[in-house]
């Protein structure tokens, strides 16, 4: 089917465009971009009044399958992306089995292409079982079909494997995404070191924790001339580090989730192990500097580190609660409502870091951009709508958001992948 997308108004990382377009979609690239296209047979979809941008792309999903598909499976998550605006994801390798070998990529690769929603990439682990101790055949796993490698929920640990990592990462050409916590030094805490963690009696996790490992693997690819991109940054300090490594010429990209530029560890106070996140939400200024690294390009991409619970793991005490929220429903509105309507970074500067610049740091040559020639994968928004999160409205199969009864601006209308509309708002 052809589609005709009517009185766009376009919204690249570039610029935004002054006058209404329109879009026709055929054999699922963007065929033309310009006024009154007309188009016999094409669906026509009418977005007047609407925000018309490249699909997202999210490079840090936790889809759960293989291995725990009562938490969420590369379906569900996939309506959950679809919903959210996510026309591609990648998905992290901490499964079970872990995804470190060819079989186990392409029984992910064969499932989402069944589903067929969005386009799903999976990131294989950099190391066999995630356990920092012997790397993965990297050329296998890249030709099975990973776009990256990382032992996302653990930091490689073993400084010696993780240089070794990057050398033969830089040989085969993929990207490796680092974990930013050093396991030790966390000590096994559930919250932010500081005040809250004394007052609440909450085993702390120091910030040390994760800027050991921002500074290291910033150290090792200045070393080594290797490329590095550092995951969920959450500190004041790191930003910082990534900024200094950035104007040396360093190739270092970073990342950062909407509920680290959203909530405080004032939030823990509920006791709600649905503000048990890794790593930990920090304090105000760390908030505010983590939004501020966005807004600077110092952190290159919004992403929702979207991690799935049931409530049966949930509904536990604070320290015994498994670490993780999901993300891929809410994460539009809270950029929306905390970023764009607060004027701390434009409607294109959300479309760079939401679509843009991931797709550049995975690769992506045909994602990421509305352009005659590139692949169809559009979102379409409304972007003065507002709307409150409710449990039951989730497609995901887990409700773990901390975010529930938030009233958010923005959602999302229409999205289309590869040509195809994979979610429409009833």
């Amino acid at each position: 089917m052809s589609l005709l997308i009517k009185n766009a108004k376009i919204i690249n990382a570039q610029k935004a465009e002054d006058n209404l377009k329109d879009i026709l979609i055929e054999k699922g690239q963007i065929a033309r971009v310009g006024a009154s296209i007309k188009a016999g047979s094409a669906k026509i979809i009418d977005a007047e009044g609407k925000w018309v941008m490249p699909g997202f792309v999210d490079l840090h999903v936790h889809l759960r399958e293989p291995g725990r598909e009562d938490k969420e499976t590369i379906e569900s998550g996939s309506r959950a992306a679809a919903k959210g605006g996510f026309t591609s994801i990648v998905c992290m390798p901490n499964t079970k089995p872990v995804i470190d070998n060819a079989m186990v990529v392409e029984g992910v690769i064969k499932e989402a292409r069944r589903v067929g929603l969005v386009n799903v990439y999976p990131a294989g682990a950099i190391t066999r079982g995630q356990k920092s101790q012997e790397m993965v055949d990297m050329y296998e796993l890249k030709k099975a079909g990973c776009i990256a490698l990382t032992d996302d929920g653990r930091a490689v640990d073993n400084s010696q494997i993780i240089k070794m990592a990057m050398q033969y990462a830089k040989m085969v050409d993929i990207l490796l995404m680092e974990h930013c916590q050093d396991y030790l030094l966390t000590g096994g805490g559930v919250m932010n070191e500081g005040y809250n963690s004394t007052f609440l009696g909450l085993k702390p996790d120091p910030g040390v924790s994760e800027t050991v490992i921002v500074a290291r693997d910033i150290e090792l690819a200045a070393y080594l001339g290797a490329r590095i991109h550092l995951m969920h940054i959450s500190l004041e300090r790191s930003v910082e580090l990534i900024r200094k490594a950035k104007e040396d010429g360093i190739k270092v990209t970073a990342e950062a989730t909407p509920h680290h530029f959203t909530l405080t560890d004032d939030a823990v106070k509920s006791f709600d192990p649905n503000t048990k996140v890794n790593p930990p939400l920090r304090s105000e200024k760390d908030v505010e500097a983590v939004k501020r690294g966005i807004k600077e390009g110092i952190i290159d991409c919004i992403v929702t580190d979207h991690a799935p619970h049931n409530f049966e793991d949930k509904e536990v005490g604070f320290a015994e609660a498994p670490f993780g929220i999901i993300g891929l429903e809410t994460a539009l509105g809270l950029v929306i409502t905390e970023l764009v309507d607060k004027e701390v970074i434009s409607a294109p500067q959300m479309v760079d870091r939401m679509a843009a610049s991931p797709a550049n740091i995975a690769r992506l040559a045909n994602k990421g951009l509305i352009e005659e020639g590139k692949d169809a994968d559009v979102v379409i928004i409304d972007p003065e709508i507002e709307w409150e999160v409710k449990a039951e409205e989730f497609v995901s199969k887990s409700r773990n958001s901390p975010f529930i009864g938030k009233k958010l601006k923005g959602c999302v209308e229409v999205t289309i992948c590869g040509g195809r509309i994979s979610y429409q708002r009833k």
